[in-house]
């Protein structure tokens, strides 16, 4: 737990989260950005789109992880669409998510 009861988010929780939701393929191969996430990474294949997770140790690692897929995208990509801040861990969608795949990674995130 973080100050004030914010939890912190941890590799090892979701992924075991993760694992245990029919149908996701969960890998630690991820883009460089990721592989710089103090609090490690995961990529999770869903059945139509697959979300990179990056755990920063606290909340200003996310934002320089955020930061970081901002300078470092291309420039015909609308990287707002598909990136997911969430207090120290960081989402980078493939594509828009439905609500339904949404839903799934963020309930291993609670």
């Amino acid at each position: 737990m973080g100050c004030a009861g914010r939890k912190t988010y941890t590799l090892d929780e979701t992924r075991a989260c993760l694992l245990e939701r029919p149908g996701l393929r969960v890998t630690r191969r991820v883009d460089f950005v990721a592989s710089t996430a103090l609090g490690g990474a995961l990529r999770v294949q869903l059945r139509r789109n697959q979300v990179t997770i990056s755990f920063g140790l606290d909340e200003d690692e996310a934002e320089r992880i955020a930061r970081a897929y901002r300078r470092f995208r291309g420039r015909n990509i609308g990287i707002e669409d598909v990136l997911r801040p969430r207090r120290n861990a960081v989402l980078l969608w493939k594509a828009h998510p439905s609500p339904a795949d949404e839903a799934t990674v963020n309930g291993c995130l609670e």
